[in-house]
């Protein structure tokens, strides 16, 4: 079997979704922020484990899972509130968790794609997809470092395997209000990795990478040194990724990414200017 993890701060509304996706695991544990509504209370009603800690970083919360909540089985997969693990997924985790001849069994951790789900369609073009984050791997390998304003696993690739099924994102049911004080938090650490990575060489070479994360991080590095970023962003995800086959919800949504670049562009010129006067 198969242990779970769901990072949650306020999630009341999510997590009954997340929950019953993941009720074929018998081991079940919530770590929430401090959540001031009903989230720990839900989180019991269906049977899970729930432990407390402050958010620091989503690396932070999600090491301190790994190592200090007792989980029962040697694999373990990780969730935010606001995802699902369908069907397919599920059978392809229990799959590799259960037989070691499984396909790619013998990877230590897997990165999974996400479905982001905008006003009740998936963005199949807008959405980026398919977009990866390692979620799932063994108990003693399975470890993150932060990046930006989430994290990166501590694999060198040729240790990651690829799930073939994706979750399911609804990273909007609580609103845009909400998704833009989140990113407006995130602005703030993307500024500073943007303000890092250009002190760092570019690499040309890994545009061209048959990985496709590895491509899509040398893309974002390299996008981080062009000017007018919110517009390019709008006319990467609207146009160039085919948002707009995604009908009004793929152009709204590269809309927001446009908007969410200029809260990080700004950071950017305040922490530039800061510097200057020092």
């Amino acid at each position: 079997m198969i242990s779970v993890v769901i990072l949650t701060l306020n999630e009341a509304v999510n997590l009954p979704r997340c929950l019953a996706s993941v009720a074929w695991s018998d081991d079940v544990v919530v770590l929430d922020s401090g959540s001031t509504d009903a989230t720990v209370a839900v989180a019991q009603a269906h049977g899970a484990r729930v432990l407390t800690r402050a958010f620091d970083s989503f690396a932070g919360q999600r090491n301190f899972a790994m190592e200090q909540a007792g989980f029962r089985h040697p694999w373990v997969l990780h969730l935010d509130a606001d995802e699902v693990v369908t069907p397919a997924l599920r059978d392809e985790l229990l799959a590799i968790a259960g037989a070691s001849d499984a396909p790619g069994a013998s990877c230590p951790v897997y990165r999974v794609a996400a479905k982001i789900i905008f006003m009740g369609r998936w963005l199949k073009h807008a959405g980026m997809y398919p977009s990866y984050q390692v979620r799932f791997g063994r108990l003693d390998a399975l470890r993150f470092i932060d990046h930006g304003h989430g994290q990166r696993e501590v694999q060198t690739p040729d240790q990651v395997g690829t799930l073939q099924n994706p979750l399911d994102h609804y990273n909007f049911s609580k609103g845009v209000n909400d998704w833009f004080a989140r990113h407006l938090r995130y602005a703030e650490r993307e500024a500073g990795l943007m303000l890092a990575e250009r002190k760092q060489p570019l690499r040309p070479g890994q545009l061209f990478s048959t990985d496709a994360t590895c491509r899509r991080r040398a893309l974002k590095r390299f996008a981080g040194r062009l000017p007018l970023r919110p517009w390019l962003r709008f006319f990467y995800a609207g146009v160039l990724r085919g948002g707009f086959l995604d009908g009004i919800a793929g152009l709204r949504y590269a809309r927001m990414l446009a908007i969410y670049q200029s809260f990080i562009d700004l950071m950017v010129r305040e922490r530039l200017e800061d510097e200057w006067r020092a």
